[in-house]
Protein backbone atom coordinates (compact mmCIF):
# COMPACT_ATOMS: atom_id res chain seq x y z
CA UNK A 1 0.00 0.00 0.00
CA UNK A 2 1.31 3.43 -0.98
CA UNK A 3 1.64 5.77 1.99
CA UNK A 4 -0.34 8.97 1.59
CA UNK A 5 1.73 12.12 2.02
CA UNK A 6 -0.39 14.56 4.01
CA UNK A 7 1.22 17.74 2.66
CA UNK A 8 1.04 16.60 -0.97
CA UNK A 9 -2.58 15.53 -0.57
CA UNK A 10 -3.57 18.85 1.02
CA UNK A 11 -1.80 20.78 -1.73
CA UNK A 12 -3.62 18.75 -4.38
CA UNK A 13 -7.03 19.35 -2.77
CA UNK A 14 -6.60 23.09 -2.21
CA UNK A 15 -4.94 23.69 -5.60
CA UNK A 16 -7.91 22.07 -7.36
CA UNK A 17 -10.37 24.19 -5.38
CA UNK A 18 -8.35 27.38 -5.91
CA UNK A 19 -8.15 26.72 -9.65
CA UNK A 20 -11.92 26.18 -9.85
CA UNK A 21 -12.57 29.46 -8.03
CA UNK A 22 -10.21 31.29 -10.38
CA UNK A 23 -11.31 29.60 -13.62
CA UNK A 24 -14.99 30.32 -13.01
CA UNK A 25 -14.45 33.58 -11.09
CA UNK A 26 -16.62 32.25 -8.28
CA UNK A 27 -15.50 35.00 -5.90
CA UNK A 28 -14.73 38.62 -6.65
CA UNK A 29 -12.74 41.08 -4.60
CA UNK A 30 -14.62 42.74 -1.75
CA UNK A 31 -17.54 40.30 -1.74
CA UNK A 32 -19.04 38.82 1.42
CA UNK A 33 -19.33 35.05 1.00
CA UNK A 34 -21.65 33.11 3.29
CA UNK A 35 -20.69 29.45 3.78
CA UNK A 36 -23.63 27.11 4.43
CA UNK A 37 -22.04 25.28 7.36
CA UNK A 38 -23.74 22.06 8.47
CA UNK A 39 -20.72 20.66 10.29
CA UNK A 40 -20.36 17.79 7.82
CA UNK A 41 -17.10 17.10 6.00
CA UNK A 42 -18.09 18.90 2.78
CA UNK A 43 -19.17 22.19 4.34
CA UNK A 44 -16.21 22.14 6.74
CA UNK A 45 -13.75 21.68 3.85
CA UNK A 46 -15.51 24.51 1.99
CA UNK A 47 -15.00 26.80 4.98
CA UNK A 48 -11.31 25.87 5.33
CA UNK A 49 -10.74 26.21 1.57
CA UNK A 50 -12.27 29.69 1.37
CA UNK A 51 -10.39 30.79 4.48
CA UNK A 52 -7.22 29.60 2.74
CA UNK A 53 -8.19 31.43 -0.46
CA UNK A 54 -8.31 34.74 1.37
CA UNK A 55 -4.52 34.84 1.06
CA UNK A 56 -4.99 35.27 -2.70
CA UNK A 57 -8.02 37.55 -2.80
CA UNK A 58 -9.48 40.20 -0.50
CA UNK A 59 -13.01 39.14 0.41
CA UNK A 60 -15.00 38.54 3.60
CA UNK A 61 -16.31 35.30 5.07
CA UNK A 62 -19.26 34.45 7.29
CA UNK A 63 -20.83 31.08 8.04
CA UNK A 64 -24.51 30.18 8.46
CA UNK A 65 -25.70 27.03 10.22
CA UNK A 66 -29.29 25.80 10.15
CA UNK A 67 -30.54 23.41 12.82
CA UNK A 68 -33.33 21.45 11.14
CA UNK A 69 -34.37 19.80 14.38
CA UNK A 70 -33.25 16.18 14.01
CA UNK A 71 -32.81 14.72 17.47
CA UNK A 72 -29.62 12.74 18.05
CA UNK A 73 -28.12 13.91 14.75
CA UNK A 74 -28.02 17.64 14.09
CA UNK A 75 -26.61 18.78 17.49
CA UNK A 76 -23.34 16.98 16.67
CA UNK A 77 -23.07 18.80 13.34
CA UNK A 78 -23.79 22.17 14.91
CA UNK A 79 -21.05 21.50 17.50
CA UNK A 80 -18.54 20.82 14.70
CA UNK A 81 -19.66 23.96 12.86
CA UNK A 82 -19.16 26.08 15.98
CA UNK A 83 -15.74 24.54 16.64
CA UNK A 84 -14.39 25.06 13.10
CA UNK A 85 -15.77 28.59 12.77
CA UNK A 86 -14.12 29.49 16.05
CA UNK A 87 -10.78 27.94 15.03
CA UNK A 88 -10.76 29.85 11.75
CA UNK A 89 -12.05 33.08 13.33
CA UNK A 90 -15.12 33.17 11.07
CA UNK A 91 -18.39 34.59 12.42
CA UNK A 92 -21.12 31.95 12.63
CA UNK A 93 -24.79 32.93 12.32
CA UNK A 94 -27.00 30.22 13.81
CA UNK A 95 -30.56 29.64 12.67
CA UNK A 96 -33.11 26.88 13.26
CA UNK A 97 -36.36 25.55 11.83
CA UNK A 98 -37.93 25.90 15.29
CA UNK A 99 -37.16 29.60 15.60
CA UNK A 100 -37.74 30.56 11.97
CA UNK A 101 -40.66 28.33 11.00
CA UNK A 102 -42.17 27.30 14.34
CA UNK A 103 -41.48 23.56 14.10
CA UNK A 104 -38.64 21.03 13.97
CA UNK A 105 -38.21 18.61 11.09
CA UNK A 106 -38.91 15.74 13.50
CA UNK A 107 -42.36 17.28 14.08
CA UNK A 108 -43.45 17.33 10.44
CA UNK A 109 -41.50 14.76 8.41
CA UNK A 110 -44.23 12.10 8.64
CA UNK A 111 -46.52 14.32 6.54
CA UNK A 112 -44.32 13.79 3.49
CA UNK A 113 -43.16 10.92 1.32
CA UNK A 114 -39.59 11.81 2.23
CA UNK A 115 -38.25 14.06 5.00
CA UNK A 116 -35.86 15.48 2.40
CA UNK A 117 -38.74 17.35 0.74
CA UNK A 118 -39.57 19.78 3.58
CA UNK A 119 -35.98 19.77 4.82
CA UNK A 120 -34.59 20.99 1.51
CA UNK A 121 -37.29 23.61 1.00
CA UNK A 122 -37.12 25.18 4.45
CA UNK A 123 -33.32 24.95 4.74
CA UNK A 124 -32.82 26.71 1.41
CA UNK A 125 -35.40 29.33 2.37
CA UNK A 126 -33.72 30.09 5.72
CA UNK A 127 -30.22 30.13 4.19
CA UNK A 128 -31.28 32.54 1.46
CA UNK A 129 -33.16 34.91 3.78
CA UNK A 130 -30.26 34.97 6.23
CA UNK A 131 -27.62 35.53 3.53
CA UNK A 132 -29.70 38.33 2.02
CA UNK A 133 -30.24 40.00 5.40
CA UNK A 134 -26.51 40.08 6.20
CA UNK A 135 -25.63 41.37 2.73
CA UNK A 136 -23.84 38.31 1.36
CA UNK A 137 -23.03 38.39 -2.35
CA UNK A 138 -23.04 34.58 -2.63
CA UNK A 139 -23.72 31.42 -0.65
CA UNK A 140 -20.96 28.80 -0.83
CA UNK A 141 -22.28 25.25 -0.43
CA UNK A 142 -20.40 22.00 0.09
CA UNK A 143 -21.74 20.24 -3.00
CA UNK A 144 -19.01 17.90 -4.24
CA UNK A 145 -18.57 15.98 -7.49
CA UNK A 146 -20.64 13.04 -6.23
CA UNK A 147 -23.49 15.33 -5.17
CA UNK A 148 -23.51 16.99 -8.57
CA UNK A 149 -23.76 13.82 -10.62
CA UNK A 150 -26.36 12.42 -8.22
CA UNK A 151 -28.47 15.55 -8.73
CA UNK A 152 -28.00 15.31 -12.49
CA UNK A 153 -29.17 11.68 -12.58
CA UNK A 154 -32.09 12.44 -10.24
CA UNK A 155 -33.32 15.19 -12.55
CA UNK A 156 -32.69 12.99 -15.58
CA UNK A 157 -34.68 10.12 -14.03
CA UNK A 158 -37.56 12.46 -13.19
CA UNK A 159 -37.51 14.14 -16.59
CA UNK A 160 -37.02 17.43 -14.78
CA UNK A 161 -34.85 19.20 -17.35
CA UNK A 162 -35.55 22.61 -15.80
CA UNK A 163 -33.30 21.56 -12.89
CA UNK A 164 -30.38 21.24 -15.33
CA UNK A 165 -30.04 25.03 -15.12
CA UNK A 166 -28.99 24.64 -11.47
CA UNK A 167 -25.94 22.55 -12.30
CA UNK A 168 -22.44 23.87 -12.63
CA UNK A 169 -20.12 25.56 -10.12
CA UNK A 170 -22.06 28.84 -10.01
CA UNK A 171 -25.66 30.01 -10.32
CA UNK A 172 -26.40 33.44 -11.77
CA UNK A 173 -28.30 36.27 -10.11
CA UNK A 174 -31.93 35.95 -11.23
CA UNK A 175 -33.65 38.07 -8.57
CA UNK A 176 -32.36 40.77 -6.19
CA UNK A 177 -33.58 38.79 -3.17
CA UNK A 178 -32.22 35.45 -4.35
CA UNK A 179 -28.57 35.10 -3.32
CA UNK A 180 -26.65 33.09 -5.96
CA UNK A 181 -24.77 29.95 -4.95
CA UNK A 182 -21.26 28.75 -5.65
CA UNK A 183 -19.83 25.23 -5.28
CA UNK A 184 -16.08 25.32 -4.58
CA UNK A 185 -15.99 21.49 -4.26
CA UNK A 186 -17.84 20.98 -7.53
CA UNK A 187 -15.06 18.83 -9.06
CA UNK A 188 -13.78 17.25 -5.83
CA UNK A 189 -14.82 13.61 -5.22
CA UNK A 190 -16.58 12.86 -1.94
CA UNK A 191 -14.03 10.19 -1.08
CA UNK A 192 -11.22 12.75 -1.16
CA UNK A 193 -13.20 15.13 1.06
CA UNK A 194 -13.45 12.37 3.66
CA UNK A 195 -9.74 11.57 3.32
CA UNK A 196 -8.88 15.24 3.88
CA UNK A 197 -10.90 15.34 7.10
CA UNK A 198 -9.35 12.13 8.43
CA UNK A 199 -5.67 12.75 7.64
CA UNK A 200 -5.88 16.29 9.03
CA UNK A 201 -7.82 15.18 12.13
CA UNK A 202 -10.53 17.78 11.44
CA UNK A 203 -13.57 17.97 13.72
CA UNK A 204 -16.39 17.00 11.35
CA UNK A 205 -19.74 15.29 11.80
CA UNK A 206 -19.47 12.08 9.74
CA UNK A 207 -22.81 10.46 10.61
CA UNK A 208 -25.44 10.22 7.88
CA UNK A 209 -28.84 11.82 8.31
CA UNK A 210 -31.29 9.22 9.69
CA UNK A 211 -33.85 10.26 7.07
CA UNK A 212 -31.49 10.03 4.08
CA UNK A 213 -32.19 6.36 3.28
CA UNK A 214 -35.76 7.24 2.26
CA UNK A 215 -34.67 9.53 -0.59
CA UNK A 216 -34.12 8.90 -4.29
CA UNK A 217 -30.66 10.44 -3.84
CA UNK A 218 -29.68 7.64 -1.46
CA UNK A 219 -30.62 5.00 -4.02
CA UNK A 220 -28.70 6.75 -6.81
CA UNK A 221 -25.71 7.29 -4.52
CA UNK A 222 -25.61 3.58 -3.72
CA UNK A 223 -25.87 2.69 -7.42
CA UNK A 224 -22.99 5.01 -8.33
CA UNK A 225 -20.78 3.78 -5.50
CA UNK A 226 -21.34 0.12 -6.41
CA UNK A 227 -20.71 0.92 -10.09
CA UNK A 228 -17.53 2.83 -9.24
CA UNK A 229 -16.22 -0.13 -7.22
CA UNK A 230 -16.83 -2.52 -10.09
CA UNK A 231 -15.87 -0.17 -12.91
CA UNK A 232 -13.43 2.49 -11.63
CA UNK A 233 -13.84 5.79 -13.45
CA UNK A 234 -17.63 5.63 -13.84
CA UNK A 235 -18.22 8.79 -11.79
CA UNK A 236 -15.58 10.73 -13.70
CA UNK A 237 -17.10 9.62 -17.01
CA UNK A 238 -20.59 10.67 -15.92
CA UNK A 239 -19.26 14.08 -14.90
CA UNK A 240 -17.38 14.55 -18.18
CA UNK A 241 -20.48 13.61 -20.18
CA UNK A 242 -22.54 16.01 -18.09
CA UNK A 243 -20.04 18.84 -18.71
CA UNK A 244 -20.21 18.26 -22.48
CA UNK A 245 -24.00 18.13 -22.57
CA UNK A 246 -24.68 21.23 -20.47
CA UNK A 247 -23.32 24.72 -21.00
CA UNK A 248 -23.98 26.00 -17.44
CA UNK A 249 -25.88 28.93 -18.88
CA UNK A 250 -28.81 29.22 -16.52
CA UNK A 251 -32.29 29.37 -18.01
CA UNK A 252 -33.72 32.37 -16.21
CA UNK A 253 -37.47 32.03 -15.57
CA UNK A 254 -39.58 34.29 -17.76
CA UNK A 255 -40.98 35.87 -14.63
CA UNK A 256 -39.87 35.66 -11.02
CA UNK A 257 -42.40 36.96 -8.53
CA UNK A 258 -42.28 37.67 -4.82
CA UNK A 259 -44.36 35.37 -2.64
CA UNK A 260 -47.74 36.86 -1.76
CA UNK A 261 -47.37 35.56 1.79
CA UNK A 262 -43.73 36.09 2.77
CA UNK A 263 -42.17 38.20 0.01
CA UNK A 264 -39.47 35.67 -0.93
CA UNK A 265 -38.61 35.13 -4.63
CA UNK A 266 -40.69 32.46 -6.38
CA UNK A 267 -41.71 31.45 -9.89
CA UNK A 268 -45.30 31.11 -8.62
CA UNK A 269 -47.57 33.38 -6.64
CA UNK A 270 -46.78 31.51 -3.41
CA UNK A 271 -43.31 30.13 -2.62
CA UNK A 272 -42.73 26.45 -1.90
CA UNK A 273 -42.03 27.06 1.78
CA UNK A 274 -45.35 28.84 2.31
CA UNK A 275 -47.12 26.22 0.19
CA UNK A 276 -45.78 23.43 2.43
CA UNK A 277 -46.71 25.34 5.60
CA UNK A 278 -50.23 25.81 4.27
CA UNK A 279 -50.48 22.08 3.58
CA UNK A 280 -49.50 21.47 7.20
CA UNK A 281 -52.17 23.98 8.32
CA UNK A 282 -49.55 25.96 10.25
Amino acid sequence: MVKLDKDEFNEMIFTRINNLIRDYELIKEGELIAVALSGGKDSILTLHALKNYQQFLDFDLVAISVDEGIEGYRPHGIASAIDNAKQLDVKLVQKSFKEEEGFALDDIYSNFKSACIPCGVFRRNILNKTAYEIGAAKIATGHNLDDEIQSFLMSFARGDTIKFSKFGPELDVIHPKLVPRIKPLWNTPEKEVGMWAVINDIDVHLAECPYAYLSLRAKIKEFLNVSEDRYPGVKKNVMESFKQILTFENDIPARLNECELCGEPTSSNVCKACELKESLEL
